[in-house]
């Protein structure tokens, strides 16, 4: 997500689904509503600093308005795989995140 997008619980809110939860690398469970207090404080979501660097993006649609997107993270040398729904409601505004997870890679795992 792009930084500007991080910083703005706005712009946030219009990427997340209400029913949103993530469990993050760090094993914690977030909601909507707590994803959305904590984003723009969250490591990544300053202009300046550390990023996350995306690679590996692949989706598959496992039914119409249902995406399922796989994809690797790199930030501070630390690396996560990522597993994220998205999902378009009929009569939404678009796509909008349902769920999310990282998992943490271990230096030593290719």
């Amino acid at each position: 997500m792009d930084p500007r997008v991080r910083a703005s619980r706005t712009l946030a809110g219009e990427l997340l689904d209400p029913e949103f939860v993530e469990v993050g690398a760090s094993g914690r469970r977030w909601t909507f509503e707590q994803m959305l207090a904590e984003l723009p404080d969250m490591t990544g979501s300053f202009e300046e600093g550390p990023r996350y660097q995306p690679s590996d993006i692949t989706g598959v649609v496992l039914a119409p308005g249902l995406v399922h997107l796989t994809y690797e993270t790199v930030r501070d040398g630390r690396r996560a795989r990522r597993s994220s729904l998205w999902r378009r409601r009929s009569g939404g505004s678009g796509w909008q995140m349902y769920y999310h997870q990282a998992t943490p890679v271990p230096p030593e795992v290719a």
